[in-house]
């Protein structure tokens, strides 16, 4: 696509997770204390509320009524100067700061997408190392913003494709299924080439930022959050050593200012329009054409900014086994799994009124029923038969155990009702993925 900057000559094809794993091992060497498997629960704040202080995790051993089991283990409190939230998007601690404090306050709203990710083992004889393919489009219309990658990798001798496609969480449609949309997506002729004879050996699927510190248009933000985090911590370190041993907490006050001033802005500043420009009424034509003019001419030197201006609030083939899959044998290769007698993590925040709850959310749109069962990557929603009811009469029945820990419900509930905490313990265990 003319104007794209979309060059990836020269550049690495990495499987992330094994990256982020051995990234952990560097820390461990250097003395940093790292607790898997113990979720961070609560903020905790100085006496006054006036600052975050650190941080409690969560008790371990309780049952699903609340009581104490026998393994049961109060939470730690890790107090701290300086307190840094990096949960990635929608995190459960950033979300329930963000109204304390009044961060949103003048900001636009935050837009989401929702990825959702394969790790195949191909043919060697249809193995290219190194070949990285994005597309736009197709299955989706010109109303739905998305699109999809696909890397071939050489891991240890290993033929491996990345196939993986992404979907804006502000579609209208409320028939629209992102898992089977993905599905969809690899049965084009294109596609379906490179995974023939095959076989699916990893799946995964998490809600991303679309529009944060990441370039959209080149589908690329790793750099960016390594630099970010580079610059946050010389910040702090140089507060650390400014401040006595009497201050309780510590505000790297130099961070925006150098975040300000750096590559990472500068970057995101050239291509701070293009996720917005998608949502004109010329959809995916008015983004394309929009976004390569001002990149081929200029770099996003247009003296405007677009706004995004709203919150994110049928029909598939069958699967085949062999290029697409139904959900479950997907939530299989997750891996995940929960302790099934724990506290739920996927709560409610009006619990007293749930039955109307899911009326609203189940008929909300004229004709179209369940939209949890859809935009779900993992069948944790699912509506059944209410015992004693009429027929057709439905429940809402929450499959906590499959959760793979994506947060789209949070963010795509039309009601904002489901609120996603971190479970006890589990989830999935992605290898590389």
């Amino acid at each position: 696509l003319p104007g794209f900057p979309l060059k990836n000559h020269g550049n690495y094809i990495v499987r992330l997770g094994h990256v982020v794993r051995w990234l952990g091992e560097r820390a461990e060497e250097l003395g940093v204390e790292v607790f898997p498997g113990i979720p961070a629960q609560e903020l905790l704040y100085n006496e006054d509320q006036s600052a975050v202080c650190g941080v409690a995790t969560a008790d371990m051993g309780i049952s699903k009524d609340g009581s104490p089991k026998d393994s049961f283990q109060r939470g730690m409190e890790l107090r701290a100067k300086c307190t840094i939230l990096a949960e990635g998007c929608r995190g459960h601690l950033t979300r329930s700061l963000l109204p304390k404090f009044d961060l949103a306050k003048g900001r636009e709203p935050m837009t989401y997408g929702i990825g959702i990710k394969e790790l195949w083992e191909v043919e060697p004889s249809k193995h290219r190392p190194g070949y990285a393919e994005h597309t736009i489009g197709w299955p989706l219309n010109r109303s739905e913003y998305g699109g999809s990658f696909l890397y071939h990798i050489e891991d240890n001798g290993q033929p491996l494709v990345s196939i993986g496609f992404v979907l804006g969480l502000d579609y209208k449609n409320p028939y629209l299924n992102p898992f089977k949309t993905f599905q969809l997506y690899k049965t084009h002729p294109s596609i379906r080439k490179h995974l023939e004879g095959g076989k699916r050996i990893g799946y995964g699927a998490r809600a991303l930022n679309e529009g944060g510190y990441q370039n959209v248009a080149k589908i690329k933000g790793t750099h960016n959050a390594m630099l970010s985090g580079c610059l946050a911590a010389e910040t702090i370190f140089e507060e650390f050593e400014n401040s006595g041993e009497d201050v309780q907490t510590i505000t790297p006050t130099k961070y925006e200012k150098e975040l300000a001033e750096s590559s990472v802005m500068k970057e995101l500043r050239q291509s701070r329009n293009v996720r917005p420009s998608f949502g004109s009424p010329l959809g995916l034509w008015g983004g394309l054409a929009y976004t390569g003019t001002f990149f081929a001419l200029g770099r996003g030197i247009e003296p405007w900014t677009l706004k995004h201006g709203h919150k994110d609030n049928e029909k598939y083939p069958k699967p085949d086994g062999k290029i697409t899959f139904d959900l479950l044998s997907s939530v299989h290769l997750t891996g995940t799994n929960h302790e099934e007698d724990q506290p739920a993590h996927l709560t409610l925040k009006d619990d007293t009124i749930p039955e109307d709850n899911i009326k609203k959310n189940v008929y909300m749109y004229e004709n179209v029923k369940r939209p949890e069962g859809k935009y779900c990557p993992a069948g944790v929603y699912e509506f059944v038969q209410k015992e004693g009811g009429k027929e057709g009469e439905m429940r809402l029945q929450i499959n906590a155990q499959n959760c793979i820990h994506c947060k789209t419900c949070d963010i795509k509930d039309p009601l904002q009702n489901i609120y996603w905490v971190a479970p006890e313990g589990g989830g999935p265990k992605y290898d590389g993925l």
